[in-house]
């Protein structure tokens, strides 16, 4: 009678199922360290200053990114929503551009849904 495996000796396709739960888990982890928190951010302009431009940047840096705006204005008493947006920390720093050129900028959480208020007592930064 022959048999159709040597003592000791673990079958090929063994080890073919653990490489594919090793493939697997490895593919699992990395689309965890990958994914990035995406939330609706809103500006509310409570001042008496248009706002028009709105930039995004990490929180420890200075590069801002594109103008969220896309030519569009925040009047005073108005909002503007950045829908879906995606953080790859777990804040992110908003800054918005009022008609006179000068900036204010806030942090908000990339966690949930956040609210940005600017109001007439913020102090904008004008370059001086």
């Amino acid at each position: 009678m022959r048999r159709n495996s040597e003592p000791g000796r673990i079958p090929r396709g063994f080890w073919l199922i653990v490489n594919l739960i090793a493939l697997s888990s490895l593919a699992v982890a990395a689309g965890r360290a990958h994914s990035v928190p995406a939330s609706n951010i809103t500006i509310a302009n409570s001042s008496s200053l248009e706002i028009r431009h709105v930039y995004l940047s990490p929180t420890d840096s200075e590069n801002w990114g594109a103008d969220q705006l896309n030519n569009s204005v925040i009047s005073p008493g108005g909002s503007f929503t950045l829908a879906n947006g995606s953080c790859a920390q777990t804040d992110i720093k908003v800054i918005a551009e009022d008609q006179n050129g000068c900036f204010f900028s806030g942090v908000v959480s990339c966690a949930a849904d956040s609210t940005w208020t600017i109001s007439n007592s913020a102090t904008p930064d004008c370059g001086n």
